[in-house]
């Protein structure tokens, strides 16, 4: 079997956009675990960035790690290909959190989640008009509302929901979203001629770089490296590497709007997550009517996808290749 055949078959796409989905909500709690046991204040900003940074370079420096073991050349070829990695690595991985970490010090982590979202939206408004078997239709509007309402519900209930506007708060979060549909698409564009997981691994180890340096000019200092922080941060690089590797291969190989659709999951289960880690009461009615609405919104999105790609699926009675 190809990879191409691997990463578009239906219930391959769904189980490991699930399984990313998964991951990254597991960073949730671990994240706001890495803040404790290295004594990280909410508003130190840029301790923060340090934090996030660390994370990101020992992401990337896994993959190429694993890259060079396979034998694989890891260099890419020319300065173009150079400068494509560096700006999908300042945008996608540095540009992105540095817009998330202040619009979180800025807002509430319940607006934040909301307006995180908007980030699937984006993705395929901008995927109707840079790719053209990608359209928006009517039901694929509707399945981005039904899911955004799930991400609403499932947020109730956290802290207070005020319509108020910041351009450092609400302002920076959806700036977040829009850099990471626009950044994710891009990459998509260079993993056409680039193996997804070395692109992956550079755009972590540079954006990671970017954000270090970015925490040290700002003062920030990190501190209280024991076996258990480190042990914490190991698996924060590692579900980093895996999720963001396996997403890239994904959005190669489908529509764009068939994967990010998949992208409601991620605070579902960080909410549900945290709620269990963090000493929360688990079993709440908005947990599952979040995921039933998710779920159907995911569903009619990929459905429609799957539909439009059906007809071009054949040529002349034989796969097309």
């Amino acid at each position: 079997m190809t990879a191409h055949a691997f990463f578009s078959r239906p219930r391959n796409v769904v189980a490991l956009a699930l399984l990313c989905c998964l991951l990254w909500g597991s960073s949730y709690p671990a994240i706001k675990s890495g803040y404790a046991l290295f004594g990280i204040a909410a508003g130190d900003l840029f301790t923060q960035l340090l934090f996030a940074g660390w994370r990101f370079l020992a992401a990337g420096a896994l993959l190429l790690a694993a890259a060079a073991a396979l034998g694989r050349r890891l260099a890419p070829a020319g300065a173009r290909a150079w400068g494509r990695l560096a700006l999908l690595g300042v945008t996608q991985t540095a540009l992105q959190y540095l817009f998330f970490y202040v619009g979180l010090a800025h807002t509430t982590g319940v607006k934040a989640s909301i307006l995180n979202a908007t980030g699937t939206f984006f993705s395929v408004m901008l995927a109707h008009w840079l790719h053209a078997d990608d359209r928006l239709s009517p039901r694929k509007l509707l399945g981005c509302a039904i899911g955004f309402v799930g991400v609403m519900v499932v947020n109730l209930g956290r802290g207070p929901l005020d319509f108020e506007f910041s351009l450092l708060g609400e302002g920076c979060i959806v700036a977040a979203a829009l850099v990471l549909a626009a950044s994710s698409i891009y990459g998509r564009r260079i993993s056409q001629g680039t193996d997804p997981v070395l692109m992956t691994g550079w755009q972590l180890a540079i954006g990671g770089a970017v954000l270090l340096a970015v925490g040290e000019a700002g003062g920030g200092s990190l501190h209280g490296f024991t076996p258990g922080s480190s042990l914490l941060l190991a698996y924060l690089a590692l579900l980093s590497a895996a999720a963001f590797s396996v997403w890239s291969l994904l959005l190669k190989h489908n529509r764009v709007s068939l994967v990010t659709a998949f992208n409601f999951m991620v605070p579902v289960f960080g909410t549900a997550l945290s709620a269990l880690f963090l000493g929360e009461q688990v079993l709440q009615w908005k947990y599952a009517a979040a995921l039933a609405l998710v779920c159907v919104g995911i569903w009619l999105v990929t459905q429609q996808a799957a539909a439009a790609r059906r007809p071009a699926a054949t040529l002349g009675g034989q796969p097309a290749r």
